[in-house]
């Protein structure tokens, strides 16, 4: 193994190799950093030279990368971010910000607030990419290890490190199409009716589904799609129901009607969640405030 040099580490190279294991690819990190393959590959062939390890292996048409380049990527997020609080010593101004920001959100949260979210930070903060990716049911390793900065969700993971804050709550709907049937007008109607839900990978329900269930109401789920994205394709031109977030249908379910459910369904707390790191940060106060501020917009 070669001698680790630290004269020749600097944070292009950090970089470059969070880029590429978030990626999976040189030529997503190329495009993710707006550089050449060339660029790419010439420092990666560095990289490997100062740590002595291959970082990144073929497997089939792509590449992997190794158990010590996953290690060294997590330590590369946290060298990251305190080079960029270094840089930002000072008086924080959002126009002068230069980062990638990356939220974790379902689609739910993500159609919901996101783009004004975005609308904001290309007014207020031009330098700033947003990066959205799925947040499943959100883990403390996903903050603790940087792969996000945010999380959007009804679930926050319990951790003496993790905060959060309550944006709003929600309730549920019952969603059809009415070109093909009426509303259910009572539980056994509803009961008797075929559903549609949502059911993440890998086979994880609805908060929703969960709470019916142990309560003993069951119903008929015809078909499970991987995201609330899923539902108005196969709900138009049917008449199966879907119980889900009221919200849906300020966008993504907004050409369908909705009733009141005929069965008791709880409330939907939705939190953003960040690590204790973050706490302090001028930059990370800020755009906290900004999605409050898109929430009292978009959410009322």
């Amino acid at each position: 193994m070669s001698k680790f040099d630290w004269s020749d580490l600097d944070a292009r190279l950090l970089q470059l190799l969070v880029a590429v294991v978030e990626a999976g690819s040189i030529t997503g990190a190329a495009q993710r950093l707006g550089v050449t393959q060339s660029a790419v590959s010439h420092l990666l062939e560095k990289l490997r030279g100062i740590v002595g390890d291959p970082l990144f292996v073929k497997s089939g048409r792509g590449i992997v990368a190794t158990a010590r380049a996953e290690a060294l990527a997590v330590q590369a997020r946290d060298l990251l971010g305190e080079l960029e609080r270094f840089a930002r010593s000072g008086e924080f101004d959002p126009a002068r910000w230069q980062t990638t920001f990356t939220i974790a959100a379902n689609d739910f949260q993500r159609d919901l607030l996101l783009p004004a979210l975005m609308a904001r930070l290309r007014s207020a903060a031009p330098g700033v990419a947003l990066r959205v990716i799925p947040s499943g049911v959100p883990s403390l390793e996903m903050l603790r290890s940087e792969h996000c900065q945010l999380v959007i969700s009804p679930r926050p993971p319990d951790g003496a490190d993790i905060l959060q804050k309550r944006l709003f709550e929600d309730c549920y709907r019952v969603f059809y199409d009415p070109a093909v049937r009426k509303p259910p007008g009572s539980r056994t109607e509803y009961l008797a009716a075929d559903h549609i839900t949502v059911l993440y990978e890998p086979r994880r329900p609805l908060d929703l589904d969960q709470h019916l269930a142990r309560k003993g109401i069951q119903r008929r789920f015809a078909i499970m799609v991987p995201d609330f994205s899923g539902l108005p394709p196969f709900i138009r031109g049917s008449d199966m129901l879907a119980t889900v977030p009221a919200r849906l249908q300020s966008h993504l379910l907004r050409d369908l009607a909705s009733v009141e459910p005929p069965v008791p369904c709880p409330p939907l707390p939705m939190y953003m969640i960040w690590h204790a790191r973050h706490q302090a940060d001028a930059a990370h106060r800020w755009l906290r405030a900004a999605l409050e501020s898109v929430v009292a917009q978009e959410v009322g």
